[in-house]
């Protein structure tokens, strides 16, 4: 009789953010070793691998394919494959496509390894000056403007500091919102294309980093130090 095969383990690797010399040494030995690489996109995924000098098969999981592609990725860890689960930058599952997939995977009791390395999120918080011993991670809003502005309104009654992320082409959209949800008063830290030749890092009222920015498109972290507004609203 045939044993069957152990399960394969699946390794969340981080991955750059922007400058390629942040891959770590763990995450190239990783990425060498897997039987395959699960990435967000396939383009992308393949640039990826062609500059750290790796050949593997892609297997394309994102918001669009996930809930019918983790089955797939289930049969072949069952199958004794292991694999590495990539995003386009930074550490993958976090704001990105995987949830799913680690879900099933823990019912499963397949192993799931992290492999950290580059996140946005640490790298602007490390050189953030507002107090972030606590905070609330609110991530991304939702895209609807009659969603935006409720969630807005709600954050802005929050006791800690309040971080946001969004798509690049709504980041004057998101600073407008914030300004007005909070006040044009309401400190700020915006970090910008960290680790990239552009990375750019701007601190002060929401007013001024509004003028700084001039409608700049580009990945981005906004930090909000703790609200003043709160429930008393104000200008």
């Amino acid at each position: 009789m045939t044993e069957k095969p152990a399960a394969g383990n699946l390794y969340i690797v981080a991955t750059p953010i922007g400058n390629s010399a942040d891959i770590t040494r763990r995450a190239l030995d990783v990425l060498g070793s897997v039987d395959a690489v699960i990435c967000e996109e396939r383009k992308n995924g393949a640039r990826l691998l062609k500059e750290l000098g790796i050949s593997k098969p892609l297997i394309e999981l994102n918001e669009h394919n996930e809930s019918s592609m983790i089955q797939e990725v289930l049969i072949l860890l069952m199958q004794g494959q292991s694999m590495a689960l990539i995003s386009d930058c930074g550490t993958p599952v976090f704001s990105d496509p995987g949830r799913q997939l680690l879900v099933l995977l823990e019912e499963m009791r397949i192993q799931v390894v992290p492999v950290p390395g580059a996140s946005s999120l640490i790298a602007a918080m490390s050189v953030c000056p507002f107090n972030l011993e606590q905070f609330q991670f609110a991530g991304f809003l939702p895209p609807k403007t009659e969603l935006r502005q409720p969630a807005l309104a709600r954050l802005s009654r929050a006791d800690q500091p309040v971080i946001l992320m969004d798509t690049p082409y709504r980041l004057s959209k998101l600073l407008g919102e914030v300004q007005q949800a909070f006040g044009k008063k309401q400190r700020v830290f915006l970090a910008c294309d960290l680790t990239l030749p552009s990375e750019r890092l701007y601190h002060g009222t929401i007013e001024e980093v509004i003028r700084q920015t001039n409608n700049r498109k580009a990945e981005f972290i906004l930090i909000l130090d703790r609200p003043q507004r709160k429930q008393f609203g104000g200008p």
